[in-house]
């Protein structure tokens, strides 16, 4: 009888390539079983980048809500790279292990914290924010908080000069944008000071991912770095932008006092 073992040979799940000898495993299967890949499929596997090189065509791409970068949702090979959100939106698991570690931070500094501190909200923050008050405006002008970014270590590189807006608020209260080049704007400090920055988008698989660019000089003069906060609010009447920053305090813990 002749042998079947020809047509049940092994052959890579992405791209089919049988002549390859070693397979490595990759996201487990509906039966239980693991993806057998070739070495080439499964470095791009491991090296997180299979959807994006895969399936960027494909439907089920959505923004992350911290730093905009775009995640390939309802795939078998990306569900555990993603977190949904209690109020609709997604964030990558990057995202939401920086988000976890700065959020046990202030629960660190609110344990060591000997006054009081009060945690407002953020419309409420707005009449008493230094930051606000550090934005000279007429008595009829209205500061309107709008929404708030965390940056992320690639934010804060000075490097690149560039911080990602999530799609959803660029697309609010951005202006209109219909070419990637975009627009420039003028955005106020908490100084009174007027900055020039560039508002564009990177075309990113069917969608975009929209950046203000131009900022490596503000950056520096605020010495901002990842964990930091940025608020963007409007100013009426006038409909011009501001920007405050809201700098994340190192704690030090007891145990971690100089000696």
């Amino acid at each position: 009888m002749a042998s079947s073992s020809s047509s049940s040979k092994t052959s890579c799940f992405q791209c089919h390539d049988s002549t390859v000898n070693c397979f490595r495993n990759g996201w487990r299967l509906r039966n239980g079983e693991r993806a057998h890949l070739c070495y080439r499929c499964a470095c791009v596997y491991e090296d997180g980048r299979f959807c994006e090189t895969f399936h960027s065509n494909d439907d089920g791409w959505r923004d992350c809500e911290s730093c905009g970068k775009l995640v390939h949702c309802g795939c078998v090979v990306s569900f555990n790279q993603y977190f949904l959100l209690d109020f609709g939106g997604v964030i990558c698991m990057e995202c939401s292990k920086k988000n976890l570690i700065l959020a046990r931070n202030r629960r660190y500094a609110r344990e060591f914290q000997t006054d009081p501190v009060d945690f407002p909200d953020l419309a409420k923050k707005v009449q008493s924010d230094s930051d606000i008050q550090c934005i000279p405006r007429t008595n009829k002008s209205v500061l309107s908080p709008l929404f708030e970014k965390l940056l992320t270590a690639s934010d804060a590189d000075i490097r690149t000069g560039r911080i990602v807006i999530p799609k959803k608020y660029a697309e609010t209260f951005f202006p209109e944008i219909s070419e990637p080049k975009g627009l420039m704007m003028n955005i106020l400090d908490i100084e009174n000071k007027e900055w020039k920055f560039a508002f564009r988008y990177w075309p990113n698989c069917g969608s975009r991912t929209y950046v203000l660019e131009g900022i490596r000089e503000f950056l520096a003069v605020k010495k901002l770095q990842a964990g930091d906060t940025v608020t963007f609010y409007r100013v009426e009447p006038g409909g011009n932008m501001a920007i405050g920053i809201r700098k994340t305090s190192a704690v030090k813990l007891p145990h971690q006092a100089s000696t």
